[in-house]
């Protein structure tokens, strides 16, 4: 993965848990799906990975 893409997948990752931290005070159902979103974004940047490692090997 290039280093601007991993970039923004860690900075969109720290942000969406932020929001998760945040929301934790004002609503549950809201940090449930902060939680969600950040578990989804930090495993499509394991995938998007993957992917490109593979397409670089073969």
């Amino acid at each position: 993965m290039s280093k601007p893409m991993a970039l923004f997948f860690s900075i969109f990752s720290v942000l969406l848990m932020c929001a998760t931290a945040i929301s934790i005070s004002y609503n549950g159902w809201l940090a449930a799906l902060c939680f969600l979103l950040t578990i989804c974004s930090i495993g499509a940047g394991f995938i998007v990975n993957a992917k490109m490692r593979r397409r670089r090997q073969g």
